[in-house]
């Protein structure tokens, strides 16, 4: 029995890998301009390339996926792909023209947004909390060793939920000092925001071209087609920009044009005949193609560097976003031009609303930036109207979204409606999505900065539910209080008035007996001093500062002070200002201290006899003597 063993696990090993050959090979019968393609990958010996190539191929698949009509297809388009091949074969022996002269027209890069599938560890999150965007749900466009640039998956395709957000799309934009992304438009209303580091923004348009300066929390318009190009003129600091695409063709589909051809993606122009360009340009398109399409000096990519000379020259006339651009219908504004509209020791907000800015109105969004310090919560609030879209620009914290429960039997009516948390950890880069009219708070664990891309803005308000200002649970009627809660109306004010912070307060309840001592530090300080003022004037004399101390009513007043500070400190015992409290305590309550004060209490407003008890840590008795 032992020696047939060897001879069935070989015979196992070898039925398994026949099972897996023969899947492998109807997989890519079932699959083949996808096996194709990667297998041209094989052959891109750069890293970044080999990485474009795949990624290319997995829009090709998930092309397939998305239509249905694939399955019903597949052996004619098998069929039709072979004698096309024949066909293309016997045409170029007959013609045999240049590579550049074929009349395909080339996808421009990059190609059709896709949504690109997390992989399993980020799917049970996705499920989870379809509202919440980390990295692995971005598909990466290009890269290079000067940046890259990707974009979001779609909202549409993430969850129902997100339906309305379809229209929309999330891109980002990072590049390494004195870099520049090449020439390029979009078939999509676009609003730019720099996260991080400077950028000169350059926009054309057939009568001329604006140049801006930008910097951190700059932001601007470029309406569907316009050409631009952005350069990143530091020589330290990285670029980091975020950017909101409106497709204007298709639904959460665009494409960029780029006018430059390099080795990652063609120019647009040369999607059009010889002859037709010939005749455009009025020029052999020998030369036309030795200028604008080269292949022997071809750029790596569309993100290129730039010499220190060429930054000067693309810096000079540069304008900068300041308060008089706010209202601006073509130059860059910024966040932090206007004061905020929520400030203090927690965290402060900067926003500007389609009402401030013409750019904004015809977009219908709202611009915030937050900046939270570690430690703050952003308390609780909602929107009326308006979707809002996080981008975390720095720092970690823990955010809660409530909504309402699905219900698992929709015919059954009596079934009660409860409520759902959705729960993350945001991180700089992620993205989050808050519904309208869904309640959310957010917990700064670290410093933490976000900008927010408010959708469906105009006269949308925002309600707290915490907090001393702007608080809508407290505007509802006494009478409405006590039948919308256990509690009495009087409970639920008075509850209301713990909170004396608003829009950003402490993460960490306040113990009840600190709140209660938030004004001894105060009361001890002042006490102390009034008094220590009068009785160094009665050790000293009548010529202290000018005053005689030695006057009934000044008598009366310091030592009426004396008493009171006395009885404060023996009673309330050491203060937050320990251990100095309990010093000057003992030297208070101090028999000669006592003795030497009290003996100048005249006859005249004092006519009984004063007993104070001192503390039982001194053991003294302290008299007044009249």
């Amino acid at each position: 029995m032992r020696a047939r063993f060897p001879v069935l696990l070989l015979g196992v090993v070898f039925l398994a890998s026949v099972s897996v050959s023969f899947g492998i090979a109807y997989w890519e019968r079932d699959n083949p301009i996808y096996s194709k393609c990667l297998r041209s990958c094989n052959a891109e010996n750069d890293v970044y390339r080999h990485q474009a190539c795949h990624a290319r191929c997995n829009l090709l698949k998930e092309e397939k996926e998305d239509d249905p009509s694939h399955e019903e297809e597949g052996a004619h388009r098998q069929r039709g792909h072979q004698e096309g091949e024949k066909e293309e074969k016997k045409h170029h022996h007959e013609e045999d023209p240049q590579p550049h002269e074929k009349e395909e027209h080339p996808r421009p890069f990059p190609r059709p947004h896709r949504p690109h599938h997390a992989h399993h560890q980020s799917e049970s999150q996705t499920h989870d909390n379809p509202f919440h965007f980390n990295s692995n749900n971005f598909f990466t466009f290009f890269k290079n060793q000067y940046g890259h640039i990707r974009a979001l998956q779609s909202f549409g395709q993430r969850s129902t939920q997100l339906q309305n957000l379809r229209d929309y799309r999330v891109l980002e934009f990072k590049s390494k000092p004195n870099t520049l992304v090449l020439p390029n438009h979009v078939d999509a209303e676009i609003l730019l925001v720099v996260v991080s580091g400077k950028a000169i923004l350059n926009i054309v348009s057939p009568d001329g071209r604006d140049s801006f300066a930008l910097k951190q929390g700059d932001a601007q318009r470029i309406p569907a087609g316009t050409t631009y190009y952005l350069v990143n003129p530091d020589d330290q600091e990285s670029l980091r920009v975020a950017s909101l695409a409106i497709p204007v063709n298709q639904h959460a589909k665009f494409e960029s044009f780029f006018l430059s051809s390099t080795e990652s993606q063609q120019s647009y122009l040369q999607g059009f005949s010889k002859s037709v360009l010939e005749a455009s340009f009025d020029t052999e398109f020998e030369e036309i193609n030795k200028v604008l399409f080269g292949e022997e000096e071809q750029q790596e990519g569309v993100i290129v560097e730039l010499s220190k000379e060429q930054i000067r020259e693309l810096s000079k006339h540069a304008k900068s976003s300041s308060r008089k651009t706010i209202s601006s219908e073509d130059k860059p504004f910024n966040l932090r031009n206007r004061d905020p509209i929520y400030s203090n020791e927690f965290g402060k907000l900067f926003e500007i609303t389609p009402e401030k800015n013409p750019q904004l109105r015809e977009l219908d969004i709202f611009l915030s930036f937050v900046e939270m310090n570690e430690g703050a919560l952003f308390l609780p609030h909602f929107n009326s109207k308006a979707t809002v879209i996080l981008v975390i620009s720095e720092g970690e914290a823990d955010i809660e979204l409530v909504g309402m429960r699905e219900q698992e039997n929709p015919e059954q009516q009596d079934e009660p409606l409860k409520v759902q948390r959705f729960k993350a950890e945001l991180s700089e880069g992620d993205v989050f999505v808050i519904p309208a009219a869904y309640p959310v708070v957010l917990n700064a664990t670290s410093n933490f900065n976000f900008f927010a891309f408010g959708l469906n803005a105009e006269n949308n308000q925002r309600n707290f539910l915490a907090g001393e200002k702007d608080n809508v649970i407290s505007q509802i009627h006494r009478q409405v209080k006590e039948l919308a809660f256990p509690g009495s109306a009087q409970d639920v004010e008075k509850l209301l008035k713990n909170q004396k912070e608003s829009y950003f307060v402490n993460a960490q309840s306040e113990p009840k007996e600190e709140r209660k001592q938030r004004k001894g530090p105060f009361l001890w300080v002042w006490g102390f001093g009034v008094g220590l003022f009068v009785a160094i004037g009665w050790i000293r004399g009548s010529n202290f500062v000018g005053l005689d101390f030695r006057d009934c009513g000044f008598r009366v007043y310091g030592c009426t002070l004396l008493f009171f500070l006395c009885v404060y400190l023996l009673l309330r015992g050491p203060s937050p200002l320990s251990p100095a409290s309990s010093t000057f305590s003992a030297a208070f309550t101090h028999p000669n201290m006592i003795d030497r004060i009290c003996h100048t209490v005249d006859l005249c407003t004092w006519t009984s006899r004063m007993q104070i008890a001192s503390a039982p840590q001194h053991g003294h008795g302290l008299r007044c003597r009249t």
